[in-house]
């Protein structure tokens, strides 16, 4: 006798997923998902009042989650209405260049590392970080390179200090007001705005940025930005070496093949212009 097959279940195994996903939800936290949502479908904006209709949310409730976006920079108030506010652009192009910018850099990335002889990677800017999206690893059983996923702070970073030199150069004071404490993670780390001046412009005038032994002891970085279609700094590309391979005599050839790199995958990008900044 065959044993009686099992019932049917009515709920597929993504529904009971869901279902016990719901006892983690914030309510305003969801509140806030679905505001950004409706905002994003107008370009007219909306007033507190229509928010609350339109999603069924009480008016103080909602207000307060306006507040608090507007705060973060999720939201702005423009005569009265609100719309989408100017930090998702950079959530927005951040999420883009995670996926489309790391296809279009593998190849790139693999012929650095093959001219090179070092682990190449590609890093995009993440708020005040800078985070590693790719990594091309070296044939050297000896490597020193972040895996992807890893933020950096942008002051002791090779592709950190090319986002402050090419994106950030004119919010360097808001970046590092007075008093700000930054973390010194070698000897040779700049912790002042005064050496992170310094150090921009020295960028800015060779085009690739330096990390002399800044992030990691008996390691050195160059790194160079990566501009968009619309001539903004999208990326950068940079190679991560032990110092005694990559001695300091190297630097210039080294910057070389990064600038290289960083001109073809800007070309992918359809950026055809000249780093005017």
């Amino acid at each position: 006798m065959k044993p009686a097959p099992f019932p049917a279940k009515s709920t597929s195994a993504a529904s009971v997923v869901d279902a016990g996903a719901e006892r983690y939800v914030i309510p305003n936290l969801r509140n806030a998902c679905r505001i950004l949502k409706l905002l994003g479908r107008s370009t007219e904006g909306y007033k507190v009042a229509d928010i609350a209709r339109e999603l069924k949310i009480p008016v103080t409730t909602t207000l307060r989650i306006m507040s608090t976006l507007t705060l973060e920079g999720l939201a702005r108030k423009v005569e009265g209405r609100f719309e989408l506010g100017p930090i998702l652009i950079q959530l927005g192009n951040a999420a883009l260049a995670g996926t489309e910018i790391r296809e279009l850099a593998q190849p790139v990335l693999l012929r650095l590392t093959q001219a090179t002889d070092e682990t190449a990677h590609l890093a995009i800017p993440c708020d005040d970080r800078s985070l590693i999206v790719a990594v091309q690893d070296s044939p050297h059983p000896l490597r020193a390179a972040s895996r992807p996923g890893f933020l950096a702070e942008l002051h002791c970073s090779s592709t950190g200090k090319s986002f402050l030199s090419f994106l950030h150069y004119e919010r360097l004071a808001e970046l590092y007001p007075a008093g700000t404490k930054l973390t010194k993670r070698t000897p040779h780390t700049r912790t002042t705005l005064a050496e992170i001046r310094r150090e921009v412009e020295a960028t800015r005038k060779r085009g690739y940025s330096l990390d002399d032994e800044e992030f990691n002891p008996g390691v050195r970085c160059v790194a160079a930005p990566v501009y968009a279609s619309d001539g903004k700094v999208a990326a950068a590309i940079g190679i991560t070496a032990a110092t005694v391979r990559f001695t300091r005599e190297r630097i210039p050839e080294m910057g070389a093949h990064v600038l290289a790199a960083a001109r073809e995958l800007s070309e992918h990008l359809g950026y055809h212009g000249h780093e005017s900044s």
